[in-house]
Parts: C-alpha cells; structure tokens; sequence
C-alpha cells in the first residue's frame, strides 16, 4: 500500500515538473522576442492628429483610424480627441466600414450634442447607410425586391431628415433633401416592386396592403400611379367594389391618362383586368 502510495506521488512530481518546465522555457523564450516599439510615444496630440489626417488624406484609412483612436485614448480631452471621434467616423465610412462610421457618429451625437460640428456627424451617418447599393435599393430588373430589406435606406432618411430638421441651414441640409427625395422615391418603388411580386402570384391581400403603403407613406412619389392600380386589381378580385372604386377615382384624379386605368402591366404584358 505504501509502495502504491509511493509510485502515485512521484508521478505526480514528474508532471509537476514537466509543467514548471514548460513554463520556465515559455517565459524565458519571451525574452527573445524582439521588443515591438510604439512609434507614437511620447507623441503630442497635436502630432498624432496631424499624422492621422495625414494618413486618411492619402487613403491609409486603416492606419488613420487606429491614430484617431489612438490621440482619443492620450488625450481623452480637448478640442484634438473630439475632432478625432469625428475623423475616425469617416475613416470608417471611406474605409467601407459602415457599421463602424455608424457607430462612431451615434457615439460623437451621444457625447457631444451641441458641438459646433454635429450636424455634420448627421450627415456622415445618413451618408454610411445611404451606399451604392442599398442607395439604388439594388437592380430592380434583376433582383427580386421581397427578399430585400431596406432598413438601411430608412435609417439613411431619418438621419438625413434629423439633420434636415435640428440644422436646416447647415451646409450639409440641401444634399441631405435631395437624397431624401431619392430615398423616398425609391422606397416607394420598393413597395411597388413587392406588391407586384404578390400580384403575380395572386396574394390579392398582401398585394393591396404593400400597394397602400404608398399612399400612406410616400403619396407624393411617382411610384403611386402603379400603386393605385395593383391597388384596383387586388381589390377587384377581393370582389371589394367600394375601395376599388376610391383607388380607379384617385388614379384618375391624379392620372388622368394614366395606362393603369385599364389595367397593371407587368414587362409588357397585361395581367389582370378589373372589368
């Protein structure tokens, strides 16, 4: 029992061993390592943020944001590390980081609401949402707009209309309208595209509902003389003559040569008829 006893106590201080080894040579290989200098110490903010804008001018937006973020946590006060917060917001939107300009300018909007620059990080925000991409909401003739979401899109107005709204004579406010215009415009026709994407597929609810999204929300759009029509269609084989009836008469008040009057087409080729 002894000799048991004996045998499982040296093994024990054989792997103990084994252990404290390991881990004299790991600490003593760390010694080896050539020591990785900061370049930027001792750095003023001055410096750190010359250097940034420096970088982020010639396009090294990588090195740009991590100078930005830097100068913030040296010098977490002062006029250098507030207009670093800002930089660092459109290094990231440059860069194609649009969660992280995102981000970035929610947390300038947080911390400083009344900095004389503010409205600008309004701007940059509706800017990081409003891409090429979701900006033209995709390729209408090759993508099928249902399986798209366009938050991206609204979240682009809201900042663009709180810009618009808090600082209308910021020199940002008339880019900020015009793309309103296009995002409203657009997302409209979003709501068309889906509504005709349930009409072909005779969803006569759902088509109705998509199609008065528009005349609720976006009235003054193009997109709503189609919109009244898949309106018509919908509730005409619904057998719901009454609000058939109001959308051929705000159709033809507003259109009056409208081409959907006597129809929706689709690609040309005429769907249904509501006679």
């Amino acid at each position: 029992m002894l000799k048991q006893r004996s045998s499982g106590f040296n093994t024990f201080n054989r792997v103990l061993g084994s252990v404290l080894l390991a881990a004299t040579l790991t600490l003593g290989g760390c010694g080896l390592l050539p020591e990785v200098k900061d370049e930027t110490a001792g750095w003023s903010a001055q410096k750190l943020y010359s250097e940034a804008k420096d970088n982020l001018n010639s396009g090294n937006y990588e090195r740009a944001v991590k100078l930005f973020e830097t100068l913030e946590a040296r010098y977490p006060f002062g006029r250098y590390a507030q207009q670093a917060q800002l930089e660092v917001g459109y290094a990231y939107y440059k860069d194609n980081e649009p969660i992280s300009a995102i981000a970035a300018c929610d947390r300038f909007i947080k911390l400083h609401p009344n900095h004389p620059n503010v409205d600008y990080a309004y701007y940059l925000k509706g800017l990081a949402n409003f891409n090429d991409d979701l900006g033209l909401l995709g390729n209408l003739v090759n993508q099928d707009m249902s399986e798209r979401d366009p938050k991206a899109a609204r979240d682009a107005f809201l900042a663009f209309k709180e810009l618009v709204t808090r600082f209308p004579d910021s020199k940002y406010a008339p880019d900020a309208i015009a793309r309103m215009k296009y995002l409203v415009n657009a997302l409209a026709g979003n709501e068309v595209h889906v509504a005709r994407y349930y009409l072909k597929r005779k969803a006569w609810v759902a088509a109705a509902n998509r199609a008065k999204v528009v005349l609720t929300d976006y009235p003054q759009a193009p997109a709503l003389e189609e919109a009244l029509g898949i309106m018509a269609v919908a509730y005409d084989n619904l057998h719901l003559t009454a609000p058939r009836d109001d959308a051929l008469r705000v159709l033809k008040l507003n259109f009056p040569h409208s081409k959907y009057l006597k129809g929706v087409s689709v690609k040309d080729k005429a769907w249904y008829r509501f006679w």
